[in-house]
């Protein structure tokens, strides 16, 4: 029996597809049940039999902040993938992501620990890498520095020090750090939000750019990780590292729309951030672009993954045929 956290998310989703297309017996958690129904639209989305894949998976609700809920989840279990997570990169949340990110990826881990499970795959990510250092190409061995890290990115790195504890206590674990994932169905959320900005045809572009990766990249990777003898190693998930302006091309020529012209100037976002701390502040509202994250936008990074290249023999598949199939979708809805 396999266990995925967070299977109502993009990356958890389409891993239970793969799963449940290969036969393999699964267990699912969710928080909220309407959120399933996102899980049957990915479904339809990769096969005809979507309705009889969908009625494979058994449900468990589950918060994986709250360890005695969990403990259902693990009866019969013996692979465990950790994809549940929260994102957001307000500081506002910053004891909800310690909450969810750090104690509950310990509760994960402790659980694994005291059901015996035989391998855990933990879903991170580049955030938790850190920022590359000008011109120079980042890898596993990157040295950890805050300094202008998000909330999110430092919620996951202190999440990864729960799984590297727990491989240390004799847990078999794998951990990879996608970069943006790319996969259809989510549009509100993640990468979704920029085939809704692009199709907006705006016309600026953040100046910087980071690594992108598709869903079925991130899945394969995880299920071939699982499947293999490797342990205890993390693994970055880049098959192409683009600048926005060269991402949103790609999109405005898929959606048949202009793409934008125009790079956002380091002033502007200098402004941006401060009057989205002022909205904060006197409304209440989440931070939409905190200092760290205009930083990121502004700077290209870039990331290796020459390692799980090698360790596996992976091979990424092409980035332009998976946006061309999430500007369809997109197109659809």
């Amino acid at each position: 029996m396999i266990l995925v956290t967070g299977g109502t998310g993009l990356i958890g989703s389409h891993l239970l597809f793969h799963l449940v297309k290969n036969g393999k017996n699964v267990k699912a958690s969710y928080r909220n049940k309407n959120s399933i129904d996102k899980v049957l639209e990915i479904f339809g989305y990769y096969s005809d039999q979507a309705a009889t894949l969908f009625q494979k998976i058994s449900w468990v609700k589950a918060d994986i902040s709250d360890i005695s809920s969990l403990m259902p989840l693990f009866e019969g279990v013996d692979y465990v993938y950790h994809c549940a997570a929260l994102i957001s990169f307000s500081p506002k949340d910053y004891q909800v992501l310690v909450k969810t990110n750090i104690e509950g990826t310990a509760n994960m881990v402790n659980l694994c620990l005291e059901h015996s499970i035989k391998k855990l795959c933990y879903v991170s990510s580049i955030a938790a890498i850190g920022p590359s250092t000008k011109g120079q190409i980042t890898n596993e061995e990157n040295e950890w520095n805050d300094t202008n890290v998000s909330v999110y990115g430092l919620t996951k790195h202190e999440a990864e020090l729960e799984v590297w504890r727990g491989s240390q206590e004799g847990l078999p674990v794998v951990m990879v750090n996608p970069g943006v994932v790319l996969g259809p169905g989510f549009w509100h959320s993640g990468s979704g939000t920029f085939f809704k900005y692009v199709s907006k045809e705006k016309k600026s572009y953040f100046p910087g750019g980071t690594g992108f990766v598709s869903i079925n990249d991130v899945t394969n990777a995880m299920i071939s990780l699982m499947q293999s003898d490797v342990e205890k190693e993390q693994f970055i998930l880049v098959s192409e590292n683009l600048s926005y302006r060269e991402f949103f091309q790609k999109i405005a020529a898929k959606l048949n729309v202009k793409a934008p012209i125009k790079p956002i100037p380091f002033w502007l976002l200098e402004i941006l951030w401060r009057m989205d701390w002022l909205r904060s502040n006197l409304r209440g509202k989440r931070r939409k672009l905190t200092k760290n994250v205009m930083k990121g936008l502004y700077h290209q990074e870039t990331y290796s993954s020459t390692k799980i290249k090698n360790t596996i023999d992976f091979k990424f598949e092409n980035l332009d045929d998976m946006i061309e199939f999430c500007c369809e979708k997109f197109k659809a809805q």
